[in-house]
C-alpha cells in the first residue's frame, strides 16, 4: 500500500495530535500538522499532501480562506479538502459526512472509522 501523505490544520494541537497519532496507527498515512492557519500554504506546498483536513473556525484565518488559498495554487488546486467543524454536531449528521456546496464537512468529534472511510473516498475520487 502506498503511503498517503495528510496534512491537519487545526488551531488546537491537541486535535493535530490525536488526528495524527490515530491516523499513522491504522497504517497507511504519514500525517503533519500545521496549528497556524497563516502557514498551512507554506506547509502544504512544502508537503504536497494528498489529502487536507482543515478545520473551519481558527483565528485569524478561517478554513474557508484557507481553502481557497489551496484552490488557487497551481500545484494544490486539485488536491482534497475534508473540512473538520464544531459547528455541526455528530447527532445532526449521523455521525456521517455531510456534503455542502461541493465541500465535504466532518462533525467534531471525528469518529475515526467515518474519517478514514471519507479520507480514502476522497483520495478514490482524486485517481478517477
Amino acid at each position: 500500500m502506498n503511503t498517503k501523505r495528510i496534512l491537519v490544520v487545526d488551531d488546537d494541537a491537541s486535535v493535530t495530535q490525536t488526528l495524527k497519532l490515530s491516523l499513522e496507527a491504522t497504517g497507511g498515512y504519514e500525517v503533519h500538522t500545521e496549528n497556524d492557519p497563516v502557514n498551512a500554504l507554506t506547509a502544504a506546498r512544502t508537503l504536497r499532501p494528498d489529502l487536507v483536513l482543515l478545520d473551519v473556525i481558527m483565528p485569524r484565518e478561517d478554513g474557508g480562506d484557507v481553502a481557497a488559498r489551496l484552490q488557487v495554487d497551481p500545484l494544490l488546486r486539485d488536491t482534497p479538502v475534508i473540512f473538520l467543524t464544531a459547528i455541526l454536531t455528530n447527532s445532526e449528521t449521523d455521525g456521517h459526512e455531510m456534503e455542502e456546496g461541493g465541500h465535504l464537512f466532518l462533525a467534531k468529534p471525528v469518529d475515526l472509522g467515518e474519517l478514514k472511510k471519507s479520507i480514502e473516498d476522497q483520495l478514490l475520487r482524486k485517481v478517477v
